[in-house]
């Protein structure tokens, strides 16, 4: 309510505010529905008190390796796709990504890893996830907008590789 509730007040202010909201850690369709539907009665309630027409969003951070596989489901109802890389990571891995730095860096000095799949895309784990939710999302929603944020966003390498996938937009701290 208090996203829609900030939507009021700015177009009262004369602005036009058109926020996205985003659902986490989603793992089933029914799941994401339940969200939004949450997200649309306090639309919906706002909307009926102010009066005022509020345009937004509803999509999700995929973060789970299972909503990678059933993002064609998640993206007849969504309005956007973020993959969550960072925790995507981890999951695929089961890494916890806060105990797992000194693990990571033997594996790479055994050559186990070329590089951290915290810092550059895992391409043929990680990156097959994102790619196969990519076209699966796509097949059911062509206009649905797919990106990433987390880390990943600020790699070269993995921002070459989102971009070859045909993804949208990626983001990452500053």
């Amino acid at each position: 309510s208090a996203i829609f509730q900030s939507c009021v007040d700015l177009i009262r202010d004369g602005f036009d505010p058109r926020p996205e909201i985003m659902i986490p850690l989603v793992s089933s369709v029914e799941e994401f529905l339940n969200q939004k539907n949450i997200v649309k009665s306090c639309h919906n309630n706002i909307v009926k008190e102010s009066g005022l027409k509020i345009n937004y969003l509803v999509g999700t951070m995929i973060e789970l390796p299972r909503a990678c596989l059933i993002s064609d489901k998640i993206a007849k109802h969504a309005d956007f796709l973020s993959f969550g890389t960072n925790d995507l990571t981890q999951t695929v891995f089961g890494f916890s990504r806060d105990d797992v730095s000194d693990i990571i860096q033997k594996y790479m000095r055994e050559k186990i890893f070329t590089s951290d799949p915290f810092q550059t895309i895992d391409v043929d784990g990680v990156g097959s996830l994102i790619r196969i939710a990519t076209e699966k999302a796509r097949r059911v929603n062509k206009n649905i907008k797919i990106g990433i944020c987390g880390e990943h966003g600020g790699d070269p390498n993995s921002i070459m590789f989102f971009r070859s996938i045909g993804l949208d937009y990626v983001s990452c701290s500053p």
